[in-house]
């Protein structure tokens, strides 16, 4: 059985497939998201275009709230953006924002992180290794919803 903390080719596909048929005429730095339940579920989203960017999303929050109803933990996440001009779809680490609502789920998501030389490749990365100081870690004593937050 494969890895499913892990994001690879099947998740960021899914990404990209969504972010092609919601925006077909390939607006530049249109996008999409993709997490991965527990079970093994890819549920996928798109960030709303409120004409007040003050109040826009990221398109991680429409997977992470149905994720949330389904009572499922999410073990893997990619944001993709097509990056226009024919450069494909680049892989985008999570900003600080989602990476808060990725760690409720626990230090060991793990996220698309993009290659330097090339953001249309990517690496799999824990959320502990993308966020190595995150300000939580600072009280072990806390409980903890899904494991140590220090580890």
């Amino acid at each position: 059985m494969p890895d499913l903390a892990v994001v690879d080719r099947q998740l960021v596909d899914a990404a990209v497939e969504l972010a092609r048929s919601r925006f077909p005429d390939g607006e530049q730095w249109s996008g999409a998201a993709a997490l991965r339940l527990d079970d093994g579920t890819v549920l996928t989203s798109v960030a709303p275009q409120p004409p007040n960017v003050a109040v826009s999303l990221c398109h991680e929050t429409g997977a992470l709230c149905e994720a949330f109803k389904r009572d499922r933990r999410v073990v893997a996440s990619v944001c993709v953006v097509d990056a226009g001009a024919g450069r494909g779809h680049w892989v985008l680490t999570p900003c600080g924002v989602c990476q808060e609502r990725l760690f409720v789920y626990g230090p060991d998501v793990a996220v698309g992180v993009p290659e330097p030389q090339d953001p249309r490749r990517w690496r799999s990365l824990r959320l502990r290794d993308v966020q190595p100081h995150w300000f939580a870690r600072v009280f072990p004593e806390d409980p903890w919803p899904y494991g140590e937050a220090g580890e």
